[in-house]
């Protein structure tokens, strides 16, 4: 049995980890998904990084030792708050999936080259970004996998925002490392562009490659979750093949 924290991105919430957080769950496992107050719908209310580690900080602290080995799984933009507790001593393992992986005084905004992806958009209060009011260019960024039909609710109802200050201004102190990191690189991303993720999973101890677009954990769910199940096991319990699912490594 292990903990697993799910940290997710922006311009969603916690109800991303839905699937993954029930299969884990049915798994043993034990899943705590966080609440990022930096993503939301109102702009005035939005939160930036320290809001989110202080979130994730709260998650870990409900654990203790009988919950098994603590593993922080983030997402996108969820990677900037894992940089954050890559000192933490209660984690095991943090795993990045298509994440953000900022070096020490670099901010989200700075792996883009300071200009904003051609599929987000400035809220009008300056406050917030948000992404593009078209669903087929959200699909083909997000999960071209899916069908335009399986996209639309996404589109319609999760796209939210997320705070200027964390994705464009809060830069990253990135502590030196106390525990292994996994970097889950999704080799067909259009938001997080694979040539970026192999740059941050450059340091990673361990990198897994997956053929799929930004979500992998939509398109083969229960690949998705053999994948997280290993990087709880110990490292010497691992072989690269044993896992049956075109996610493996």
């Amino acid at each position: 049995m292990a903990t697993f924290v799910l940290v997710h991105g922006g311009f969603t919430d916690g109800s991303f980890w839905g699937d993954t957080a029930a299969g884990l769950t049915a798994a043993g496992h034990r899943a705590l998904v966080a609440e990022l107050p930096s993503t939301g719908r109102s702009p005035e209310d939005l939160g930036g990084l320290g809001d989110d580690v202080a979130e994730v900080r709260r998650l870990i602290d409900s654990t203790d030792a009988s919950d098994g080995p603590v593993i922080l799984v983030g997402h996108s933009y969820g990677g900037v708050v894992l940089t954050e507790l890559a000192d933490d001593p209660r984690v095991a393992r943090s795993v990045y999936v298509a994440a953000a992986r900022p070096a020490r005084g670099r901010s989200l905004g700075d792996l883009f080259g300071g200009a904003l992806p051609s599929w987000t958009v400035a809220h009008p209060s300056g406050l917030a970004l948000g992404t593009v009011d078209d669903a087929e260019v959200t699909r083909q960024t997000f999960c071209a996998e899916m069908t335009p039909e399986e996209w639309a609710p996404w589109h319609a109802h999760q796209m939210g925002l997320l705070s200027s200050n964390a994705a464009l201004s809060d830069a990253a102190t990135a502590p030196d490392p106390t525990h292994p990191a996994t970097y889950v690189l999704c080799e067909r991303d259009a938001a997080m562009p694979p040539p970026a993720q192999e740059a941050m999973a450059a340091s990673a101890d361990r990198v897994v490659r997956v053929p799929t677009s930004h979500w992998p954990m939509y398109v083969d769910r229960d690949g998705f979750l053999a994948l997280l199940e290993r990087e709880a096991e110990p490292a010497d319990a691992r072989s690269v093949g044993d896992a049956p699912s075109r996610l493996s490594p």
